[in-house]
């Protein structure tokens, strides 16, 4: 069974409660749901948050959208994905995270597909090489690799970014890139920050109108058609990853 596991929590160090921040009356984690269940190579889509009073907002807008939804670990985001796995019976993992709302369900498909299609690759990610925008994060790999990292994995970074052990071991394991045709690495379509927040606002109004059946084509006409937008948050620093 494949699923996707979403990650999403409220306590957010840059932008608290991000993944609930309402546009056009609706939490952004709820426009990211609407948005992939038009995914067609996934048997499930679990939201994985954690065990903290502050995360039951989360699992309340699951229940209202009967979504499924699992509770863990706060920082050891590994184990949280390997019990969610676990508990739903997945043989193969998606990893999105709440974060971007215009998670794409065409390119999840496409990764699915290569991961099955290959029958020999660990992982499957768009962003070994990045040529999509950062937002479009699509990460697949088998439940088998991932409780390997979570058995092996010591250093604090490698438990909180799930797949970090994985991709930084390309001579253990067998990681497949893929890559757009275009690089449209230098757009930010993630919400990390207010600023993230303002330009996500003005693209989700502005696709309101065709969600959820928006193309990643329709996404990059709003930046042709409004090339101020991106400055928006053009000078955001994404976190680095310090092991």
């Amino acid at each position: 069974m494949t699923g996707i596991i979403i990650q999403a929590r409220m306590g957010s160090t840059r932008l608290p409660g991000k993944v609930l921040r309402p546009v056009c009356g609706r939490p952004l984690l709820q426009w990211q749901l609407e948005r992939l269940h038009r995914t067609r190579n996934v048997d499930r889509i679990i939201v994985a948050t954690t065990v903290e009073p502050l995360d039951d907002a989360v699992v309340a807008l699951c229940e209202r959208l009967g979504v499924d939804c699992f509770r863990g670990s706060e920082q050891d985001v590994l184990d949280r994905y390997v019990q969610c796995a676990h508990t739903f019976h997945l043989d193969t993992v998606v990893r999105i995270t709440a974060d971007c709302p215009l998670a794409d369900p065409q390119l999840i498909d496409r990764a699915v597909r290569a991961f099955r299609d290959s029958g020999s690759y660990d992982y499957v990610s768009n962003t070994l090489v990045r040529t999509y925008p950062r937002g479009l994060d699509t990460e697949v790999m088998s439940r088998q690799v991932l409780e390997t990292a979570a058995a092996e994995a010591r250093e604090p970074a490698e438990r909180e970014h799930v797949t970090l052990f994985i991709y930084s071991r390309p001579d253990r394991f067998r990681l497949h890139s893929m890559t757009a045709q275009a690089d449209h690495s230098r757009y930010r379509w993630t919400v990390d920050t207010l600023d993230d927040f303002r330009l996500m606002v003005r693209m989700l109004t502005a696709l309101e109108p065709s969600w959820p059946n928006v193309t990643y084509e329709d996404c990059l006409r709003l930046m042709q058609l409004h090339p101020e937008w991106p400055l928006l948050n053009r000078d955001v620093e994404q976190k680095p990853i310090t092991v």
